[in-house]
């Protein structure tokens, strides 16, 4: 079986994907943390963002492994556990760049698609490009405001500002952010994590 969870950026797809996970005693697969983890080496390398075939290259000489685990996920590179450094204003300001890429993101999706089932995976288009047979779909929204007030209290940040951030990246991501056909769209804004969780439960066959 395989569980997708997609949706807009900060919309709770990390967190929401954990728990269910952790209820169905699956592994959690972050698809989001390869992205960051490409970023991540862009920036330390200094790779332009823009440029798909250097970013391959870089791939090519810095190899990237994701281990997924029911309680998280971790990104390694050459021995190295890269999974703290992914989350940074700097990476958020740089992946959006990266998932563009249309080669990049077909690597990230063989890496996806070669993870042994079942799983839960979250991401922008697991339940569209990298597993359209998947067993049960959801896709995750909420308004920008509210998004930006979760993502501030998590980091710090001035709302008006992390808002401003979260409205330009989903202007990015618009190609890639759309709801599978079957997929459940569940609106965030007004439900708690622990409510959104349930209405996950309910809908995922036994």
């Amino acid at each position: 079986m395989i569980v997708t969870i997609d949706g807009v950026a900060a919309s709770g797809k990390s967190s929401v994907a954990a728990r269910v996970a952790q209820q169905l005693n699956l592994p959690f697969v972050s698809s989001g943390l390869l992205y960051r983890a490409v970023a991540r080496l862009a920036l330390k390398h200094d790779v332009p963002t823009q440029d798909q075939e250097a970013l391959l290259r870089l791939l090519d000489s810095h190899a990237l492994e994701l281990r997924p685990y029911a309680q998280g996920n971790e990104v390694w590179c050459e021995g190295e556990d890269l999974t703290h450094e992914l989350h940074t204003a700097e990476v958020d300001a740089a992946v959006s760049r990266v998932a563009q890429h249309s080669q990049l993101r077909a690597w990230v999706n063989e890496q996806l698609r070669a993870l042994p089932e079942p799983f839960v995976v979250e991401g922008r288009d697991m339940g569209t490009a990298v597993f359209p047979q998947a067993s049960v779909k959801f896709y995750l929204t909420a308004s920008a405001r509210v998004r930006a007030e979760r993502r501030a209290g998590e980091r710090t940040g001035d709302v008006d500002a992390v808002e401003a951030a979260l409205r330009e990246r989903d202007r990015h991501d618009a190609a890639q952010s759309r709801p599978a056909p079957d997929a459940l769209l569940l609106d965030t804004s007004n439900l708690s994590l622990d409510e959104v969780v349930s209405c996950i439960l309910k809908a995922v066959p036994a």
